[in-house]
C-alpha cells in the first residue's frame, strides 16, 4: 500500500541533523518508494513542496505520530491560515492597489467582534459605491481584524482601490488611518501579508471578497525521483540549477530542507519568482503544468 501523511509540513519540522552521515541515514529507507511534488502558483510566486510516499500501512505511521500534541496541530493550523492569506494576496494583488491600517477613536470603539465586523462591512460598502459611481471596476479585498494587548481593535486591509486619500476619508470611525502603496519584492507581497497576520491567535480572523482568484495547485508523482530528492537534500548548493531548469521563466529564491523524528526521508520546500511578469503567468504556466500534472483547486 502506498501511503503519505496529510500533515507532512508538521512532520518534518522536528529533527535537526548536523552531519552528512546522519542525513544520508535518514534518507535511506526501503519503505520510501517515491516522492510527491506539489507546485503552488500564486501570481508571480511559485512554491514547490516535495515529500516522500512510503510503502507501509496507515497504522504504522499513525503509531509513530500519535504523540503529536494538540498544540502542535493548532500551530500548524495557524501557519496554514497565514499561508492561505499570503497566497491569496500574491495571486490577486501586485502593485495594483494599496493596503491600509484603520483604528478607532475612543468614542467609537466596537463593543463586540460582531460590531467590528459590521464596521468593516460598512466601510467596504462605501468603497464599492465609490468605485461603482466612478465606473472604476469591481473591488477586490482581504482584511484582517486584530486586537492589541489592551483589547483595542484595528483592521488591516489589502485592496485594488488605488486612491489613498479617498480610502482614508471613507473610514468613518475616527482613530488613525494609514494607507500605503503595494510594493512587491522578490517574495511578492509576503512580507506585508505576514505583518498583517502576525498575531497567531487571530490568524483566522480574515475575510475576503468572493471575486478573488485562487492560487493554482498541481501535483505530480514522477517530477522528482527518490534518487533526485536524496541527492538534492545532501547538496542543496545545486538547488538553484535544478529548480530553474525544472520551472522555466522562474528565478530561484531559496530552499528549506527538513527531516523528521517520526518518519524517514526529507521534506524539500523551494520558493521562486516569475521574472517574465504577471502577463505570462496564466497562459504559459497553465499549459505547461496541465500537460504533466494533476490540477487541483486550492
Amino acid at each position: 500500500m502506498d501511503y503519505t501523511v496529510n500533515n507532512y509540513q508538521e512532520m518534518f519540522l522536528k529533527r535537526v541533523l548536523d552531519t552528512r552521515e546522519q542525513q544520508a541515514a535518514a534518507l535511506k529507507c526501503k519503505d520510501i518508494i517515491k516522492y510527491k511534488t506539489k507546485t503552488i502558483i500564486s501570481g508571480p510566486m511559485l512554491e514547490c513542496e516535495i515529500y516522500p510516499i512510503w510503502k507501509t500501512s496507515k497504522k504504522s505511521i499513525r503509531e509513530k505520530t500519535r504523540k503529536e500534541s494538540r498544540k502542535a496541530q493548532r500551530n500548524l493550523n495557524n501557519k496554514n491560515a497565514v499561508k492561505r492569506v499570503i497566497r491569496l494576496i500574491n495571486t490577486n494583488f501586485n502593485n495594483n492597489g494599496i493596503w491600509g491600517t484603520f483604528t478607532y477613536s475612543d468614542d467609537k470603539l466596537p463593543n463586540s467582534e460582531d460590531q467590528a465586523k459590521k464596521d468593516m462591512q460598512n466601510y467596504i460598502r462605501r468603497l464599492k459605491r465609490y468605485l461603482n459611481k466612478n465606473e472604476l471596476g469591481e473591488l477586490k479585498y482581504i482584511y484582517v481584524t486584530e486586537y492589541s494587548e489592551r483589547k483595542r481593535v484595528h483592521h488591516h486591509i489589502v485592496m485594488n482601490f488605488k486612491d489613498r486619500e479617498t480610502a482614508e476619508k471613507l473610514w468613518k470611525n475616527g482613530g488613525r488611518t494609514q494607507t500605503r502603496r503595494l510594493q512587491p519584492d522578490d517574495y511578492g507581497l509576503e512580507g506585508m501579508a505576514r505583518y498583517i497576520t502576525k498575531q497567531k491567535k487571530d490568524s483566522k480572523r480574515y475575510a475576503c471578497s468572493r471575486n478573488l482568484e485562487k492560487p493554482k495547485v498541481y501535483e505530480a508523482y514522477s517530477k522528482f525521483t527518490k534518487r533526485r530528492a536524496e541527492k538534492l537534500a545532501l547538496d542543496e548548493n545545486g538547488a538553484k540549477e535544478v529548480f530553474e531548469k525544472m520551472y522555466k521563466n522562474y528565478v530561484f529564491n531559496d530552499i528549506d530542507i527538513k527531516y523528521s523524528d517520526f518518519v524517514s526521508g526529507c521534506y524539500l520546500y523551494a520558493r521562486m519568482r516569475n521574472y517574465m511578469g504577471d502577463k505570462n503567468d496564466k497562459a504559459k504556466i497553465t499549459r505547461v503544468y496541465m500537460a504533466e500534472e494533476k490540477h487541483q483547486t486550492a
